[in-house]
């Protein structure tokens, strides 16, 4: 029995192929972070092509969670406590998941972390959730989905952004105590 399933194991191994490690992704892996004075907020996420295709509202429904990018969920790290929209953000890594809408988006920052998409997202697990409006861009600017920090001072911006379609989260970094 051992043998055979030894056996049936070895051949659906061969049967299902590898991904190639040297062909890159079609929607490539990307990091953006900023930084005042001894904090730093960093983004980890993909970005997927608009080739085409009718983004928001179609590839990307109105009203459902979205990963915000492609393949794994995207994810957000702050190594000091920050405020976020106004909101309180402790120091950590979360999952940063979208619910856009035409005129607004639901931002979600989630405890759970490492997933693929939003498949198995909880919304149980969130830690902050609120809207922002959307920022309307009038020609076709983003190809890739971007996420940008835009920072001032102990202010920031962070700005998701894609085909004609940009958000626009506030950030507020808080002073070193001494």
């Amino acid at each position: 029995m051992k043998v055979a399933l030894l056996v049936g194991f070895i051949l659906l191994s061969w049967s299902v192929p590898a991904q190639d490690p040297a062909k890159p992704r079609p929607s490539p892996l990307a990091m953006v972070s900023g930084r005042y004075k001894d904090t730093y907020i960093k983004v980890t996420f993909s970005r997927p092509n608009k080739n085409g295709r009718e983004i928001f509202g179609s590839l990307v429904p109105f009203g459902q969670v979205w990963r915000t990018g492609a393949n794994e969920a995207t994810e957000i790290t702050v190594s000091r406590d920050i405020k976020i929209n106004g909101l309180d953000l402790k120091a950590g890594t979360y999952t940063l998941y979208t619910i856009p809408q035409k005129d607004s988006w639901t931002i979600l920052i989630n405890s759970d972390v490492g997933l693929w998409g939003s498949y198995n997202y909880n919304p149980k697990l969130d830690i902050l959730k609120f809207d922002v409006p959307v920022t309307p861009v009038s020609e076709f600017v983003y190809e890739a989905f971007s996420i940008l920090i835009d920072p001032r001072n102990a202010k920031a911006d962070l700005i998701l952004a894609w085909d004609r379609t940009k958000v626009i989260i506030p950030l507020q970094f808080q002073e070193p105590t001494p």
